[in-house]
């Protein structure tokens, strides 16, 4: 599944081509037709993400909803179009470029009032200027779930996707069964922060890389631990455990279960 930082660059990106323009918008699959011909030829005026979550605002307070989901891939290329490559549900074409958005989970059209409606279940989004990072603290510290549950809840918490999950709490040195009523504050805001630059970076690299101590401060690495053999800390094998259905890799030395 994309993380957050794709969906956010992908916003950055897509709102710098098309807001302020007409977008010819079509469903070559055909399976949104219907919702491709209702916002046709209308002007975009902005596009944003929350989490995983991507809104093109279109004229006359419509929508254009995606939710990638597991399977989705968004390819953005430059004109002249190209026959469609696989089972593209819609496409968007402005004066320069065209996105081809295949096999998302969610791809509908929305009024403001039911956009409104999921931004409210969506948690502090890490990439975005107005998130509040005492939700997030507040969430945690009253919940019995494990951390490694709680950091994938995206109404607790969104963007960040198993991989960040398994990099984050190693780098802050948390096992991800610990609960999130035993983590105190100052740890919770290492979380925060440190997601934060993560992702941050991600956007601005347009890919995770995790490998450096410090935000700014990039190698040539780009994982620590996420399907790895070893800590590159300890050099002690790696471990893995199924949560929630998604893989989690961590380092039985570094990462203690109780604190």
């Amino acid at each position: 599944m994309p993380e957050g930082h794709t969906i956010h660059r992908a916003a950055r990106d897509h709102k710098k081509l098309f807001a302020g323009h007409n977008v010819d918008v079509s469903s070559p699959q055909g399976r949104f037709n219907d919702g491709a011909k209702s916002i046709n030829n209308l002007e975009c005026v902005s596009v944003e993400a929350y989490g995983k979550h991507l809104f093109y605002e279109f004229k006359h307070n419509r929508f254009l909803h995606i939710h990638l989901g597991l399977f989705g891939r968004i390819r953005l290329r430059r004109l002249p179009v190209e026959e469609a490559k696989g089972k593209v549900r819609v496409r968007l074409v402005g004066k320069t470029h065209f996105v081809d958005i295949n096999g998302p989970t969610i791809c509908e059209i929305l009024d403001k009032e039911l956009k409104s409606k999921i931004v409210d279940r969506i948690g502090p989004d890490l990439l975005r200027k107005d998130a509040d990072p005492n939700k997030f603290f507040e969430r945690v510290s009253h919940s019995r779930a494990k951390i490694g549950t709680l950091l994938m809840d995206q109404s607790v918490v969104a963007g960040i996707g198993n991989i960040y999950r398994t990099e984050l709490l190693w780098r802050q040195n948390i096992h991800p069964n610990i609960l999130g009523r035993d983590l105190d504050i100052r740890q919770l805001e290492n979380l925060w922060n440190d997601a934060r630059a993560l992702l941050e970076v991600g956007v601005k690299r347009n890919k995770i890389i995790t490998n450096f101590k410090k935000a700014g401060s990039v190698n040539t690495g780009t994982l620590n631990i996420y399907k790895k053999k070893k800590c590159p800390e300890c050099m002690g094998a790696i471990s893995k455990m199924d949560i929630s259905g998604r893989v989690v890799y961590f380092c039985v030395y570094c990462q203690f279960e109780t604190i």
